[in-house]
């Protein structure tokens, strides 16, 4: 029996992809990691490992130990700090006994810094950029970008530290973290034209499956009601970018529609927070990912159905004791 270890299971995106993975795959044995050992991933997986903090020194002698004992066949990093690190240590990796489900260094690594992944997209003259600044005063911005617009952290996801600026008063407190933190840009189209488009690459420029679903977001940033959807221009614009990046495996792409443009929010180079909600339409991004990076066998675009998704909290209890 083959070991699966998925990182971050006491966040959506971890236990997304473990249920995810119990559904299609009940021959495979699941091994769940988190830094808190209440973790609710827990109730999906055959077995357990509390984690240091992946910026941790104790990680990689930690990941070695862990992935020894339990024979893990592959390690699936379900949270953005995973990805990273472990991308970051691929080259020390590269003894272990293990397959590792990562995207390309090069990806991952523009992915991190929103005015490195605007200076690529400039460079190659894409019109999926969204016009970006990381220095100027409030009226110069103000005349660049109009009224209001956002300051964003460089390094930030799920739509965390935004700053919508619609005065000086707004803008004057942020200003010394032009640069270095924060970026400038232009609101663009609105709240309820955002898209988020899931594909898996092959490294070589193609998105072998895709899946688009327009989103609406909670206060937490992640996905809380979703439509299927599908528009050939946003299918034309994906296949380009990934001739540009060649991803490998499971990407997310976010985009919000202005008009009749497509404009890229952000690059996840990794299974992103609605993989559950894609699984129930039919696209398992998970179980792909067994089938890729443990057989090499490419994914064929599914067959999916089309609906709506509405995510709600849901209790999980255990009776008669008080752990997992």
């Amino acid at each position: 029996m083959r070991t699966i270890m998925v990182t971050g299971v006491g966040a959506i995106i971890g236990y997304g992809a473990l249920r995810s993975l119990r559904a299609a795959r009940p021959d495979l044995r699941l091994l769940g990691t988190d830094i808190y050992l209440d973790a609710v991933g827990r109730a999906w997986c055959d077995a357990f490992e509390q984690a240091p903090l992946t910026a941790s020194p104790d990680y990689l002698p930690w990941l070695r130990d862990v992935t020894a004992k339990h024979r893990v066949d592959l390690l699936m990093p379900c949270i953005e700090q995973d990805v990273h690190r472990l991308s970051d240590i691929r080259e020390e990796l590269t003894p272990c006994h293990f397959a590792l489900a990562l995207n390309t260094g090069r990806l991952i690594s523009l992915s991190r810094d929103k005015w490195a992944m605007h200076e690529e997209l400039e460079a190659i003259g894409e019109e999926v950029r969204i016009p970006s600044y990381i220095a100027g005063d409030f009226e110069t911005l103000r005349a660049l970008l109009g009224l209001p617009f956002l300051l964003k952290p460089r390094r930030s996801y799920a739509s965390k530290g935004l700053v919508r600026v619609q005065s000086r008063e707004d803008f004057e407190p942020h200003s010394n973290r032009l640069g270095e933190v924060l970026l400038a840009q232009p609101i663009v189209g609105c709240d309820d034209q955002e898209y988020t488009v899931a594909v898996f690459g092959d490294g070589r420029g193609n998105a072998c499956t895709s899946i688009t679903l327009q989103r609406r977001l909670s206060g937490e940033g992640a996905t809380v009601k979703a439509w299927t959807r599908q528009f050939d221009s946003l299918d034309r614009t994906v296949a380009r970018l990934c001739a540009c990046f060649k991803p490998i495996g499971p990407t997310n792409f976010q985009f919000r529609r202005d008009g009749e443009k497509w404009k890229l929010l952000e690059v996840n180079p990794r299974i992103s927070s609605a993989t559950s909600i894609r699984s129930a339409f039919g696209y398992n991004e998970a179980a792909m990912s067994v089938d890729y990076f443990l057989d090499g066998r490419v994914p064929s675009q599914p067959s999916l159905r089309s609906g709506f998704a509405c995510r709600f909290i849901e209790d999980h209890v255990v009776y008669d004791r008080d752990h997992f």
